[in-house]
């Protein structure tokens, strides 16, 4: 049994988390968020110390270290928000724990070359939770789209990705761009991480749209010319989704045809886990390319296009 600690408890994504330390058979000995609404704790850990205030988090732990020698703390879940996410990170490898952080691992590439220093430093990982990289479908696909890459024909490919926000957003970390690095990174870093996976490093990209709520335009991969569409904005779902009431639509299309990868979507941190604690995981590199991506369009976005 492996022991975790996790901040960003009280965050939307920490439940799948929880659950895949629970699944895994691994215990959380420590949690941190500044808000207290946490009793999602008592479905899974409900003996976990919890704290509001990251220094006395910190204290805790070296605490719980010095006070048993047999005590080791393997792993730190990051779930913090996105601004937050470097420094977590160094705390993780500084008290000998490896880290596993939610997207984006950081918000500006040049923190991935310190991070790796770190690692090497403190010989501990880093691993970035890249979950649809391991959903079955898409594994399949990108099998298929692998065989077919000897033709030298680019696939086109058209992502839409509307999730409806309340007003709430924008008062929220996720709304301050400097904390969340905007829509392009905060929503759009799982699925644009998707398709380089799939079809290979970027080679250009324009902007057709860039707005606080929404952000659109192309991007040429090696593989694929891909149109691309983010939305917080319930005024850009389509019919279909209104009359079936859902405040969120998810559509990939490689040739025309859609790419069905809905059905276990939620799932996937328990196999993040697994294959984390197995001596797979994704790390430092494989993050590279999608944030090294959103942090250009950030900047071209700042700058009108």
């Amino acid at each position: 049994m492996k022991n975790f600690a996790l901040t960003g408890v009280a965050g939307y994504i920490a439940p799948r988390h929880l659950k895949a330390i629970k699944e895994t058979g691994n215990n959380l000995v420590a949690a941190l968020d500044p808000h207290d609404s946490v009793g999602i704790l008592d479905q899974y850990f409900p003996e976990t110390a919890f704290f509001t205030e990251f220094e006395r988090f910190d204290r805790h732990i070296e605490m719980m270290k010095r006070k048993d020698k047999k005590f080791n703390l393997n792993y730190v879940s990051i779930c913090s928000p996105n601004h937050l996410h470097d420094a977590h990170i160094r705390f993780a490898l500084r008290i000998g724990a490896d880290a596993i952080c939610e997207k984006p691992l950081v918000l500006n590439p040049w923190n991935l070359d310190a991070l790796e220093a770190l690692e090497k430093e403190f010989q501990q990982k880093i691993y970035t939770v890249l979950q649809l990289r391991l959903h079955p479908s898409l594994i399949e696909l990108r099998k298929q789209i692998n065989l077919s890459q000897a033709s030298s024909i680019k696939h086109q490919v058209s992502l839409n990705y509307i999730t409806s926000r309340g007003l709430w957003y924008n008062f929220s970390w996720k709304g301050d761009n400097q904390k969340s690095g905007g829509i392009a990174t905060n929503i759009g870093i799982h699925f644009f991480d998707l398709l380089i996976w799939l079809f290979g490093q970027p080679e250009h990209f324009e902007l057709t749209t860039a707005k606080e709520n929404r952000m659109g335009g192309n991007l040429s991969l090696k593989n694929a010319d891909v149109e691309w569409f983010l939305s917080i904005d319930k005024n850009d779902l389509p019919e279909e989704a209104i009359k079936n009431n859902k405040r969120t639509y998810r559509s990939i299309k490689i040739d025309g045809s859609e790419v069905e990868f809905t059905e276990g979507f939620t799932d996937l941190h328990t196999e993040v886990y697994k294959n984390i604690l197995s001596g797979g995981g994704f790390g430092i590199e494989e993050s590279r390319p999608s944030i090294e991506l959103v942090h250009k369009i950030r900047e071209t976005a700042k700058k009108g296009n």
